[in-house]
């Protein structure tokens, strides 16, 4: 009653090449940038020394006391509050730009 025409033979490649395409799309696309980013981060993460101002990935703000083996004594204000915070949980190292004089010249 129906009848199906044969496959034709090579149509299989055509049916897999989308997907051999696909894998280096998501690469570049998902996989790269992210590695880069934890790079990035690992990075940042060794560059703290004492005295740097940092951000929590918590919103805490805090300036560095001491370093410890896997984690930082930040002290928070207005109390002088000292915390001690994993090193994982540092989301950025703040840099606050000296004050600079924005009077007029005359």
């Amino acid at each position: 009653m129906w009848a199906s025409a044969p496959a034709s033979p090579g149509g299989g490649a055509f049916t897999i090449l989308p997907l051999l395409l696909f894998i280096p799309l998501l690469y570049f696309v998902m996989i790269r940038p992210q590695q880069k980013r934890q790079k990035q981060w690992q990075q940042m993460l060794s560059s703290i020394k004492n005295g740097d101002r940092v951000t929590t990935a918590g919103g805490i703000r805090g300036i560095i006391l001491s370093i410890k083996d896997d984690s930082y004594i930040i002290r928070v204000a207005p109390d002088n509050l000292k915390l001690e915070v994993a090193k994982s949980a540092i989301a950025s190292v703040t840099t606050q730009d000296s004050p600079s004089d924005n009077s007029p010249k005359s």
